[in-house]
Formats: structure tokens, C-alpha cells, sequence
């Protein structure tokens, strides 16, 4: 028979009611209960009783509770089987994913669990089920992403470019000024709004498929949309054509809303109605044209998918009136959001 261990005299019984009293965890709870008839004086008999376990379990709490205290009451999480992945397999796995598949050498353009585990097969010779790997995936921060849009033909070298060098010409143009007054930085863009509209995603319970309305027909109208992203501000228009005099209009309504004594840079693709020389730019406002076939440098694209997401799509446009209400409505809601503007059109490379 096992020799009784001695029960650490550091916490007296009144001390381990109240550890039992604050404790949020029920087994450990029950444990200082039971220990606390011990400290008082009772018998193992007495506290295995109170526990309802056996003497040998009693033991095993004395000793958690004189190696850990209180803490060595609570239980642990259970290990487990060993990861059948090791460190070499989940760095080669990283590298794998990151660098992508190439079609004519692995047969897919983009890696599925399936082409993983099979790729592990022939690499190690070990059989791994999709949700250890998944699972394992996870843990390495691994998601399913959707891939954002990009021109094959993007040069990386101007966009690294027009980061570099941006605050510096715009700090300079603000010098070369006689008033030497401040520069707002400006975004502008053009967005299409018709009746062949987009359809969001939506909550649903899962195993349904949700349905939207949907038109083919072709009205449309386009919102030209500028964004002054340190202000909170911005300025549109919603016009029937893209062309170079609706440009101008814009242009003219952005140089409304430049600050009294103020210059506006305004950053915008090269679209050719935006750098036609039969353009009127207002003497307050100087162009500047982003690189080629890089969107994602210009914020009102995602000014463009937040207003969708939110007040354009999932509906039917019946007129072309229609279209123009809409427009007007989803824009006045955004200019009332200062916030929102700071929040989606804030820069690190052109607001440092």
C-alpha cells in the first residue's frame, strides 16, 4: 500500500474554500473542496468521498497540488497523436503553396488538398487524410483566399516607382507655390452603374444556394468619383458618357471642394479622356497619372466595391432614371461618411 503523501501546508483550509469559491472551472472547484477537508484534518476516506474518486486519484491531486499549487488542479489539455508532419515537411509545404503550381509540371493551376496529399506521397511516401491536413495547413495561417485582379502586363518596376518618388514631388510642388499654401491629395476614378448589375454575397443557411434578381437589359450611367482621403472628403458627378467634357466637368466640381488657398493633387489612370490635351484643368488642381494597368494604386476602386456591396447591387434598375437616383443616393451616402473615406482611402506611400 502506497505511503500517504503530506499535503503542503502553505494554504490553509479557509484559504482553498476560497480558491474554490472564485474558481470558474468545476473539476478544480470539487478538488479544493476535497483537499480542504484534508488541510482540516480528515481522513483520505473522507476527502475521496466528498471528490467522489478513489484514494489513489485523491493522491494524484495532493501531489498536482503541492508541485503547481491551485493551478495543478485544473486539467490539461490531452496531447494527442504526434503531428504526422515535422518541421522539414511543413517548410517544404509553405514554400509549395507560396510559390504555386506550375501547370505544365504539376498538372493544375492552383493547389487543391487533393494535389497537396498527392504531393506528399511522392515526396516522403506517407498518406495524410485531408482534414490532418487542412487542419495543419490552418495552423501554418493558411486560408482559401479570393486572388484580387492583375494585369498581365503591370509593370512592378513604375509602381515601385510612384511610391518612392510620390511625397517628394508633391512636398516639392508645394515649395515651388508662390503662397506657398497647403496640397491636398486627390484620387479619381470613373465607375459604370447599369442594369446588367453585380450580385453580392449574402448570408444563407449552408446546403441552400440564394437567388437575386437579375437584368439584361443595357441602361447605364457612369459616376465620376474623386476622393480626398486626409480631409474625409470628395467630390462626383453622374453623367450619361465618358468623354472628355464630362471630365472637365468633374474636374471643375473637384476644384469646388479644394480648401480656399489650397492646391489639389489628383492621382488618376490614363484613360483617354483623362489626359486629352483638349482637357480644361481648373489652375488649383495639377494631374498626376498613375502607372498602367495597376488599379489597386488608385482607392476609389475600392470606394466603387464598397458602394456596391452596400447600396448598388441585388437591384433591378427599371429606367434609366432609375439608375441616376441610385447613383446619386449611394454617393451622398459615402460623402457622408468621412470616416469611411479615411478608412479605405488612406495610403502609407502617398500619406506618409
Amino acid at each position: 500500500m502506497s505511503i500517504p503523501v503530506a499535503l503542503q501546508s502553505d494554504y490553509d483550509p479557509v484559504c482553498l474554500r476560497q480558491f474554490a469559491r472564485r474558481s470558474k472551472d468545476a473539476p478544480q472547484t470539487r478538488r479544493l473542496l476535497a483537499l480542504a477537508v484534508i488541510s482540516e484534518g480528515g481522513s483520505r476516506t473522507q476527502a475521496a468521498e466528498m471528490g467522489g474518486v478513489s484514494l489513489q486519484t485523491v493522491r494524484d491531486w495532493v501531489l498536482r497540488f503541492n508541485a503547481h499549487g491551485p493551478d495543478g488542479l485544473l486539467d490539461g489539455k490531452a496531447p494527442g497523436q504526434p503531428s504526422i508532419l515535422s518541421d522539414e515537411h511543413r517548410s517544404r509545404l509553405s514554400e509549395l503553396i507560396e510559390s504555386g503550381p506550375i501547370p505544365a509540371v504539376h498538372g493544375v493551376v492552383r493547389w487543391r488538398l487533393a494535389d497537396l496529399m498527392q504531393w506528399l506521397w511522392e515526396e516522403y511516401r506517407f498518406r495524410i487524410s485531408k482534414q490532418t491536413l487542412s487542419r495543419e495547413l490552418r495552423a501554418l495561417t493558411f486560408r482559401k483566399l479570393s486572388a484580387r485582379p492583375r494585369h498581365h502586363e503591370k509593370s512592378e518596376a513604375a509602381v515601385a516607382v510612384i511610391k518612392k518618388t510620390f511625397p517628394r514631388v508633391w512636398r516639392r510642388s508645394r515649395r515651388a507655390k508662390p503662397n506657398g499654401g497647403p496640397v491636398e491629395i486627390w484620387f479619381a476614378d470613373v465607375a459604370r452603374i447599369g442594369q446588367k448589375n453585380k450580385i453580392t454575397r449574402r448570408w444563407a443557411r449552408r446546403g441552400t444556394r440564394p437567388s437575386a434578381p437579375r437584368d439584361l437589359r443595357t441602361a447605364s450611367a457612369y459616376i465620376f468619383g474623386a476622393i480626398c482621403p486626409a480631409e474625409g472628403k470628395g467630390a462626383g458627378l453622374v453623367l450619361p458618357r465618358c468623354m472628355t467634357e464630362a471630365m472637365t466637368l468633374h474636374l471643375a466640381e473637384i476644384a469646388q471642394a479644394v480648401a480656399p488657398g489650397a492646391h489639389a493633387v489628383v492621382l488618376l489612370d490614363q484613360a483617354g479622356w483623362h489626359v486629352s490635351c483638349k482637357l480644361k484643368v481648373p489652375p488649383n488642381i495639377t494631374l498626376v497619372p498613375l502607372p498602367a494597368k495597376a488599379p489597386e494604386l488608385n482607392p476609389v476602386e475600392n470606394i466603387w466595391q464598397f458602394m456596391r456591396e452596400n447600396w448598388i447591387s441585388n437591384r433591378i434598375f427599371t429606367s434609366y432614371a432609375d439608375i441616376l437616383d441610385h447613383c446619386c443616393e449611394a454617393w451622398n451616402k459615402q460623402i457622408d461618411q468621412p470616416w469611411t473615406i479615411m478608412s479605405i482611402g488612406l495610403r502609407d506611400w502617398a500619406h506618409q
